[in-house]
């Protein structure tokens, strides 16, 4: 029986981990970092903890969704004491990214910025679309609800660097964020990633393929951020088994 701990068990997404793994017969819940105050009970054998230190040395491995500065505290305390880490957290600097990989050769850790079996089909689509249509424009949409603090999200991001993939391209060098004012035709190289915020959307990314006289327009949503939970304690039981090394959401499904 796998010991599970999380980081960022405060959060939204916290919640539905700590639900969804205390209904599971085949997981224990066994230690949960907090910053401020659980907004849930737990029992009584569940460690609650704002130390990094205790979290990993109280479970066999560690389910992240918090944000940047936390996860990198996390990594930096695995490098001293190894433990399976699967991140789920988006947003990171170039040094965060560098983090997570100087730690992946200590430990398996998982990284990934959208835990659904759904987005992890959908990169490998974009990819294989981006490279057979290449006359076609590339443009990427999200919509989240208002709390969500990272735009564009990782999600959308990530589609995009796949989109730039099958075209050769970079996508730092090609990527644009907003467009306002006389700005020129669009140039064919160009990625846009745009972003939308409001209500209480869980996520929607539409990655489109536009040219003249026909469009072809890639959809998904989440109707349910257990989609997320689900995919990162699925992610966890089996990175859990793993040899040190760097992988994503679709090493652990196969795919």
């Amino acid at each position: 029986m796998a010991k599970i701990g999380i980081v960022g068990s405060t959060g939204r997404m916290g919640e539905h981990l700590i639900k969804n793994i205390l209904e599971n017969d085949a997981l224990e819940l066994s230690v949960l970092h907090v910053f401020g105050e659980l907004k849930r009970e737990v029992p009584s054998d569940v460690l609650v903890t704002n130390s990094m230190k205790a979290v990993l040395e109280n479970c066999d491995v560690v389910i992240d969704f918090s944000a940047p500065a936390a996860t990198q505290e996390l990594c930096e305390e695995a490098l001293k004491n190894p433990t399976p880490l699967v991140i789920a957290t988006t947003g990171f600097t170039q040094h965060q990214q560098n983090l997570l990989k100087e730690a992946s050769k200590e430990m398996p850790l998982l990284y990934a910025s959208n835990m659904s079996a759904g987005i992890a089909l959908l990169k490998q689509l974009v990819e294989q679309v981006a490279a057979t249509l290449e006359d076609f424009d590339i443009e990427i949409v999200e919509q989240h609800h208002r709390h969500k603090v990272d735009a564009p999200s990782g999600t959308a991001l990530t589609l995009g660097e796949f989109a730039a993939k099958g075209r050769g391209l970079d996508l730092d060098a090609v990527r644009v964020s907003g467009r306002d004012g006389q700005i020129g035709a669009r140039s064919k190289d160009e990625i846009a990633v745009m972003a939308l915020r409001g209500g209480d959307i869980v996520g929607r990314h539409t990655v489109g393929f536009y040219n003249d006289g026909e469009f072809l327009e890639l959809n998904h949503t989440a109707t349910s951020r257990e989609t997320f939970s689900k995919g990162a304690i699925r992610a966890a039981t089996w990175l859990v088994n793993q040899k040190s090394g760097l992988y994503s959401i679709n090493d652990c499904l196969g795919i």
